[in-house]
């Protein structure tokens, strides 16, 4: 199961930096959101694909799971999406102040900003 889980997480990354290096601020975006979740995975399998019992005192299981794998998972997932919503966010913002999202005309645009000021 490491081994398909692996496979998984390495697709992930694969498609991830592939988003990563367009130019568009959505796809940036998207990338980096599949690389969190592809990190997500990883975290999760390093931590052990176990198949055992909940660690509760009254019970009486041979194995017990580590829960703190699943706790760090779990606040992965939280920060992901937080910071996912907050590039949403801005990148709407910025298309809609400059009419873009393409990166590259917006350097182009924030260098003729620069120019115009240094004009004054």
């Amino acid at each position: 199961m490491e081994t398909y889980m692996s496979i998984v997480i390495g697709v992930l990354f694969t498609i991830g930096t592939y988003l990563i290096l367009s130019k568009t601020f959505l796809r940036i975006i998207l990338g980096t959101s599949i690389i969190g979740h592809g990190v997500n995975l990883l975290m999760l399998t390093m931590g052990g694909l176990k198949k055992g019992g909940a660690p509760l005192l009254g019970f009486n299981e041979s194995s017990l799971n580590d829960p703190l794998p699943q706790a760090l998972l779990l606040t992965a997932i939280v920060i992901n999406f937080a910071t996912t919503a907050l590039l949403l966010v801005l990148s709407y913002r910025a298309y809609k102040v400059l009419g873009t999202d393409d990166s590259e005309q917006l350097r182009d645009h924030v260098q003729q900003l620069k120019d115009s000021d240094d004009e004054q």
